[in-house]
């Protein structure tokens, strides 16, 4: 029967296969969607044995698969893992066809996110047949919570103690000359959100971007994500605008009266 001493080791080897797996697993960005065996070993600092047995496991178990080109890249299981997350929220079903629907409306691209402690998390996104904007929230991606309408609509109607400490933790992230980075600053523009009831914001996170953002609240009245949308500032004119922001009110009223409802 093993001791004390070899339960914890045992315990600790298998914690230990479980982070480097996890490490391999964050190792993969927009910008390195497929890693080599080799990247693998030297960003683990094991030898290349070791890294491919990892590699080889989690390939094993869908999580990555073999890239055609060469080395590897994020397997179907990650896939599977994203669509199950977003549904036990139950927000992204109720939201998804809303979203649909904006985006068909305004013919832009729609954004549904949430907080997570100090990030915001994009959830989901429909996308206009008609117009179509390169921005930095993809699905699954996070953005800090200085910059953007969505992220100001989310902190907007947070306790404002809470904001403060939250924004003062760390210096804010500046994406363009237009983002604020002060924290001040940041509450000056909350104030004047929770007044107007929405976020608009120009060029913060994406150069030439127009965000307007409304809070999704839930059964309780808090919120508990936004939608948003995000268009090329070029194209839209400022009566455009309005109607957008009247659209994008109108799509978080139903979200919100949604939710309520599969709560009852």
């Amino acid at each position: 029967m093993a001791g004390p001493a070899e339960k914890t080791s045992a315990y600790r080897e298998r914690n230990s296969t479980a982070d480097r797996a996890l490490d391999i697993l964050g190792m993969f960005t927009d910008a390195e969607p497929v890693l080599s065996g080799n990247a693998v070993a030297g960003k683990l600092g094991v030898a290349k044995s070791t890294a491919y047995r990892y590699l080889q496991s989690l390939v094993t178990n869908r999580f990555l698969e073999e890239a055609p080109g060469g080395g590897f890249r994020l397997g179907l299981k990650v896939l599977e893992l994203a669509r199950i997350a977003r549904r036990t929220y139950g927000l992204s079903e109720v939201a998804a066809p809303v979203m649909t629907e904006l985006a068909e409306t305004v013919h832009e691209t729609v954004l549904l996110t949430r907080r997570s402690g100090n990030l915001v998390v994009c959830l989901d996104r429909a996308e206009s047949q008609t117009h179509r904007v390169r921005i930095s929230y993809e699905r699954g991606s996070t953005l800090p919570l200085n910059a953007g309408a969505s992220a100001l609509a989310l902190l907007a109607w947070s306790d404002r103690a809470e904001v403060e400490s939250v924004l003062r933790a760390a210096p804010l992230q500046r994406f363009t000359p237009a983002t604020l980075t002060e924290v001040d600053d940041v509450l000056d523009r909350l104030d004047r959100i929770r007044d107007d009831g929405y976020a608009s914001t120009r060029a913060e996170v994406d150069p030439e971007v127009l965000g307007i953002a409304a809070p999704i609240r839930d059964e309780s009245g808090a919120v508990a994500a936004a939608i948003s949308v995000a268009a090329l500032a070029t194209r839209v004119a400022p009566k455009a605008e309005r109607e957008i922001v009247d659209q994008v009110l109108a799509a978080a009223a139903k979200i919100s009266d949604g939710l309520r409802l599969t709560t009852q």
